[in-house]
């Protein structure tokens, strides 16, 4: 976990418009298509890790333990349960609602941190970010 301890600034987007196209209210939807989030991941006591997402939106935070199942409402106001595991230096992020998935991955390559989502195996969206000072 530590590799993706610190600030990261969202720069690049890709098909994420595709990716959003889950079914979620409009307004909450177009907002976070628009948002360019910094996210910050941290560690408090006793191994829970805290992921911050900021944007001029909204912020929203979850706080996990790697393989426990944790209740969250997302940027787009969802409710869902996650599970958060790490897997050969992935950051793998499952996550369920109103009986949909969608699973997350993040990792490091060259110094950026990629998050690549699919939505049922449909939808593909990749976003970079860059390490904030």
């Amino acid at each position: 976990m530590e590799q993706f301890m610190g600030k990261w600034k969202l720069t690049k987007s890709e098909n994420f418009e595709e990716y959003m196209k889950a079914p979620v209210a409009m307004k909450p939807k177009q907002m976070a298509n628009l948002a360019k989030p910094s996210l910050v991941f941290s560690e408090g006591d006793g191994g829970l890790i805290s992921m911050k997402s900021t944007t001029t939106f909204k912020t929203v935070e979850i706080k996990f333990r790697l393989g426990e199942e944790f209740g969250e409402i997302t940027a787009d106001d969802r409710q869902a349960k996650s599970t958060m595991s790490l897997l050969n230096g992935k950051l793998i992020q499952s996550q369920t609602w109103e009986g949909k998935t969608t699973t997350i991955e993040r990792e490091i390559q060259d110094g950026k941190l990629i998050a690549v989502s699919c939505i049922m195996g449909d939808a593909v969206s990749l976003r970079t970010y860059e390490r904030e000072d």
